[in-house]
């Protein structure tokens, strides 16, 4: 059951830590021309995206250009993370 839970948090985290790197790239906004940095971004818009997408659906558009759509997401994921490992426990 520890190994379970722990591979359930493991999972959880790195998520998160992807939807963090895809906030980044959108800030730095890294030369796709380079294929390594491509296959890196597509592998992290490949995984984010079915997460954020349908937040960004949900949210109403701001006129400030901001997507929030991570910050909800990390929230829902911690907030389903808890859960799962509360009804393992």
């Amino acid at each position: 059951m520890y190994t379970l839970i722990r591979g359930i948090n493991l999972f959880f985290e790195i998520v998160t830590w992807l939807i963090i790197a895809r906030v980044i790239l959108s800030w730095i906004r890294p030369n796709v021309q380079n294929m390594s940095w491509r296959k890196i971004i597509i592998f992290i818009y490949n995984v984010t995206e079915p997460i954020l997408g349908p937040i960004r659906n949900i949210l109403p558009t701001t006129n400030i250009g901001i997507d929030f759509s991570p910050l909800v997401a990390i929230f829902a994921l911690s907030i389903i993370k808890n859960f799962i490992i509360r009804i393992l426990i």
